[in-house]
């Protein structure tokens, strides 16, 4: 099967969700007061931000024929990392929690976070070791790593403007609460990543090589480099999403980001992803995290408030997208599989 054909197929399951979530909007701005304020989507924003980052790079991985277990402790990680190295680089009042030291520290997180990523990468096109396997001993080695740094307490050792990282807000007006932070690095990824995969040749290679490395190996792209890039561009994400949650929570916590990985992954396949490689897009993501948002959200504001209740919801919901994932491919050429 081409890949046109499995991104047509794709693209079918994508539309049902975008035609669920316009449904489900409609049915929460009649039931719940409120929904369709303005502060409001900005929450919902707010909230799906930090995990829709990485998402956006899970995407690529998964389209690349690959998966990341550990984006969850690399969040943790990445927040320690920058605040150890935010203390160990202030030397005087003059230096002390300067934005040029917070620069620094916040870009060896992400490096370090990103070597992760490329390590899981190398094993793969070097050693043929599954991803599955490489990043679920990430996942634990990066989760004890944030202990050792952390010893195991929260880091609270840093000003208060670095909170604002995580709560502050753009273009704030007196009749305008702002744009959160978060949502706005939310859009600028998505905006990246979206040009990247759609209208230059390393995003093509992504595709290609998540339909069929063999092909696209003969075809002269280079497969290694996809695969590692891929890896190393989704824990660079998850590394910026752990600076900005370490400010968000106000602590450098080797439990931030714990259970990420799944919540990511699910809005990867519910916005329409395939689970085989070769077919997804950014834009799908972006809508399957939305919509997840979205059912958090209602069932807030519609005072259901048992957690139990939405993880059963979370969990049906995910179980129908990989139906859809499945099934609509297969039915629309012909009973094959995707």
């Amino acid at each position: 099967m081409t890949r046109l054909m499995r991104q047509t197929g794709y693209w079918a399951c994508e539309a049902m969700i975008e035609i669920v979530l316009v449904a489900l909007c409609v049915f929460l701005a009649i039931r719940a007061d409120g929904f369709l304020s303005v502060s409001n989507f900005l929450n919902i924003l707010r909230n799906v931000s930090l995990q829709g980052i990485i998402a956006f790079g899970m995407t690529m991985v998964i389209i690349a024929g690959e998966i990341d277990l550990s984006v969850g402790s690399a969040v943790a990680f990445s927040g320690c990392v920058t605040l150890w190295v935010w203390n160990h680089l202030t030397h005087g009042p003059e230096w002390r929690w300067s934005v040029c030291t917070f620069i620094l520290a916040a870009a060896a997180g992400i490096i370090a976070t990103a070597a992760t990523g490329a390590f899981s990468g190398f094993m793969r096109v070097r050693f043929r070791v599954p991803t599955f396997i490489s990043t679920l001993a990430w996942m634990t080695i990066l989760h004890g790593l944030s202990g050792i740094i952390s010893n195991g307490f929260p880091m609270t050792d840093f000003p208060g403007w670095y909170s604002q990282v995580g709560h502050g807000v753009l273009f704030k007006t007196a009749h305008f609460d702002g744009i959160p932070i978060q949502a706005i690095l939310f859009v600028g990824v998505f905006g990246v990543l979206q040009l990247v995969m759609n209208y230059t040749s390393f995003g093509r290679s992504v595709y290609a090589v998540g339909g069929n490395a063999e092909a696209a190996r003969l075809s002269g792209i280079n497969v290694g480099f996809v695969k590692i890039s891929v890896m190393a561009i989704v824990a660079a994400l998850a590394g910026l999403a752990g600076i900005v949650e370490s400010s968000r929570i106000n602590r450098g916590s080797h439990d931030a980001g714990v259970g990420w990985e799944l919540e990511i992954i699910a809005a990867v396949i519910v916005g329409g992803t395939s689970l085989m490689g070769g077919a997804g897009r950014i834009w799908g993501t972006c809508v399957g995290v939305l919509f997840l948002g979205v059912v958090e959200n209602g069932m807030t504001m519609m005072e259901i408030d048992n957690d139990y209740w939405k993880y059963v919801v979370r969990g049906a919901i995910i179980f129908i997208a990989v139906l859809l994932n499945v099934a609509v491919p297969r039915r629309r050429h012909g009973g094959t599989s995707p």
